[in-house]
């Protein structure tokens, strides 16, 4: 049986899935893990929602920029940052709850999901499921805040298709571990020879994949961050009460 350090390691994100129902028991196993993470202040403003059916499914994969995979694997997961259920604790010791407007309390909420996510990510994996996390979710944030019913103070930060595995999938490279592993303080004098290194490798992975049209890491990434590609996010929080007053 492979280490948990080992399921970590080889992790690669799976965009074919076989026709194949994952059993509740499993998700519940997966979403039990996520909820067993650390969180701030024991708060958990988290929230998961499942989402199997077919017809929802197919919208989800729409209104997250047409990701086939969203509707191919059966279970579809979202993340949610959560303050509903923390404001309905404050209103039951009397007190009114604002940390959900301040940039502080968007970080909590991220934050918290991005631990909980990479635990279902863990889980999947170790019980032999393939899984690609889908930010997309964001993409068309208030169709999908109405399509789940999601109540004021809650937002769907992230989504993870879960399913067996059709296709194993290459193994995605990664920036050497020195642009990521620094000792004492951040070291900048490296990344732009590092940078210039990684593209060369990325280049010769796409082009074996077939996406050699993506060029290399600085080209393909420049499409999205020279930009705020997904410019509804902002409004959809605020709508949400995610004011940023503070």
């Amino acid at each position: 049986m492979l280490k948990t350090v080992d399921v970590i390691k080889d992790h690669r994100c799976i965009r074919k899935y076989l026709q194949e129902d994952v059993p509740d028991s499993i998700i519940e196993e997966i979403i039990v893990c996520a909820q067993s993470m650390p969180n701030s202040l024991n708060g958990q403003q988290t929230s998961i929602i499942v989402v199997k059916d077919l017809e929802k499914r197919k919208v989800i994969s729409q209104l997250s920029g047409n990701q086939p995979w969203i509707e191919e694997a059966p279970v579809f997961l979202v993340f949610i940052a959560d303050f509903y259920k923390t404001h309905k604790g404050l209103v039951m010791a009397g007190e009114n709850q604002i940390i959900e407007t301040s940039g502080e309390g968007l970080l909590v909420g991220a934050v918290d999901v991005g631990i909980a996510l990479g635990a279902a990510v863990i889980a999947g994996e170790s019980l032999g499921l393939g899984v690609v996390p889908i930010g997309g979710i964001r993409n068309n944030p208030d169709e999908i805040i109405k399509l789940l019913k999601l109540p004021p103070k809650t937002f769907p930060i992230a989504g993870l298709v879960i399913g067996y595995p059709l296709d194993p999938s290459r193994k995605k490279p990664r920036l050497p571990l020195n642009t990521y592993l620094y000792k004492e303080e951040y070291d900048r004098n490296i990344i732009d020879k590092e940078i210039e290194k990684y593209n060369l490798i990325m280049k010769r992975y796409l082009k074996e994949i077939g996406r050699e049209s993506e060029k290399n890491w600085s080209i393909f990434l420049s499409k999205f961050y020279k930009k705020i590609y997904f410019p509804k996010v902002q409004k959809s929080l605020i709508n949400q009460g995610f004011e940023f007053s503070s």
